[in-house]
């Protein structure tokens, strides 16, 4: 019982970070595509419009900032660049715009913070299949 209740824990409290992760979204002129936007190769926790810009959003929420940012593991990057693909291929309408991966710290009572374009995807940039 106790690792159920653990685990729903964590759900609400990455739920709740992003919720606010998406708020800040909003508060810096972007539009939310979509949260927690499940595709057959990994979920992108929010997927946002602001001009020519789609971010793919990674949210991590835990207790401090430095926390949040030290918990994007190589793994979950490549993860995030096949949904990324997947969206673009399957929604035409995005396949013109900058696609761009941002990540979202959010911990403690600190305000979010936001890395605008935190990384590349390996081999100059192209899109995996």
């Amino acid at each position: 019982m106790r690792g159920r209740a653990e685990r729903q824990r964590r759900l609400r409290r990455g739920r709740s970070g992003e919720l606010i992760a998406a708020w800040w979204l909003r508060l810096q002129g972007f539009r939310i595509l979509a949260r927690r936007l499940s595709t057959p190769v990994g979920e992108i926790d929010i997927l946002a419009r602001r001009g020519r810009v789609l971010a793919v959003v990674e949210v991590k929420r835990r207790a401090d900032v430095a926390g949040a940012l030290a918990a994007l593991a190589p793994a979950q990057r490549r993860r995030l660049e096949r949904a990324a693909a997947w969206v673009v291929q399957h929604r035409p309408e995005l396949a013109e715009l900058e696609l761009r991966f941002d990540v979202i710290a959010v911990g403690g009572l600190a305000r979010p913070l936001h890395l605008a374009d935190a990384w590349r995807p390996e081999g100059g940039g192209t899109m995996p299949p």
